[in-house]
C-alpha cells in the first residue's frame, strides 16, 4: 500500500545553508497496518508526513501509495490518502457539516453517497449536537474531532495522521484509539505519529524511530525490545535516540 524507497528532503536555511530534514528513509507499509513513525522535535517526521501526503516535493528517492507514485502523479494519490496534519486548517466560518461536504466534493464523492457519509462521520465522532455550528465556535477537541472525520470523509485507503490525539481528553482519545482500530480492521494502510508512547505502543504494528532525519530501526515492540533489553517504549525510545547512558550498546 506504502512504499517508501530512499527518500530525502532538504532545505536551504541563508544562515545555516542547507538543511537535510529526512535523509534516506526507506519502508513500507502493508495493507492493514498501523506503522508508528516516532521521533523527537526536529527528527523529520513531520516532513516525512508532508512528502508522503504530497505536501512536499523530496529532493530525492521517490514513494508510492496503492503503486501510485507521489510525484508523478500527486492528484490521484491524494484520492487514496486521507491526511490529519498538525494544524488543523479549519475554514472557521463552515460548519462541521459544510466542513464535511466541501472536502468529500474535492475527493470526488458523489452527491448521495456524500450525504449519507457525512451523518455517518458526525454521529461517530459525537458532533451531531454542533453540527450546524459555526467550526470557530466549537471546543478544541471538538476541533480535532472533525479534523479526524474530514480526512476520511471520502474513505480513503490510506490514512496518513499526524498527533490525531492532540488536543483531545481521555475519553476523546480513546474514541479516536478505537476509530484507528476499525479502520486497520478495515484494511486501511495507516502512518501514525505520536508523542504519546503509551498511545504508539498500544496501536502500532510496527514502529520505525528516526532522528535527524536519519531511520534508526523498524521492528515490532516485541523486536525493539529484544535489540534494547527495555520492557516499556518510552525507554526503548530513549535508547534508540541516545539519551541514555546504555544506549551507547545498541545498534540499530
Amino acid at each position: 500500500m506504502i512504499h517508501v524507497d530512499a527518500l530525502s528532503k532538504s532545505f536551504h536555511d541563508r544562515k545555516r545553508g542547507t538543511i537535510k530534514a529526512v535523509s534516506n528513509l526507506s519502508f513500507d507499509v502493508a495493507a492493514g497496518e498501523i506503522f508508528g513513525l516516532l521521533g523527537p522535535n526536529g527528527a523529520g517526521k513531520t516532513t516525512t508526513l508532508r512528502l508522503l501526503a504530497t505536501v512536499l516535493r523530496p529532493s530525492s528517492g521517490s514513494a508510492t501509495i496503492c503503486g501510485i507514485d507521489l510525484v508523478h502523479d500527486p492528484d490521484r494519490a491524494r484520492r487514496r490518502l486521507g491526511f490529519l496534519s498538525g494544524d488543523m486548517g479549519h475554514y472557521g466560518r463552515l460548519t462541521p457539516r459544510q466542513a464535511l461536504m466541501f472536502f468529500g466534493r474535492l475527493n470526488g464523492v458523489s452527491k448521495p453517497e456524500l450525504g449519507r457519509r457525512a451523518a455517518e462521520l458526525l454521529h461517530r465522532f459525537d458532533l451531531d449536537s454542533v453540527a450546524d455550528v459555526k467550526t470557530d465556535k466549537l471546543s478544541t477537541g471538538m476541533k480535532q474531532r472533525l479534523a479526524i472525520a474530514r480526512c476520511v470523509v471520502h474513505d480513503p485507503p490510506v490514512l496518513i495522521l499526524d498527533e490525531p490525539s492532540a488536543g483531545l481528553d481521555v475519553p476523546g482519545a480513546r474514541s479516536m484509539e478505537q476509530f484507528i482500530l476499525e479502520q486497520k480492521n478495515a484494511g486501511k494502510s495507516i502512518v501514525f505519529s505520536s508523542h504519546v508512547m503509551e498511545e504508539a505502543e498500544y496501536l502500532c504494528d510496527r514502529i520505525a524511530v528516526v532522528n535527524q532525519g536519519e531511520l534508526k530501526v523498524v521492528g515490532t515492540m516485541a523486536e525493539l525490545k529484544a535489540l534494547t533489553g527495555r520492557t516499556r517504549l518510552r525507554e526503548v525510545f530513549l535508547d534508540l535516540i541516545g539519551l541514555t547512558p546504555e544506549a551507547k550498546g545498541v545498534h540499530a
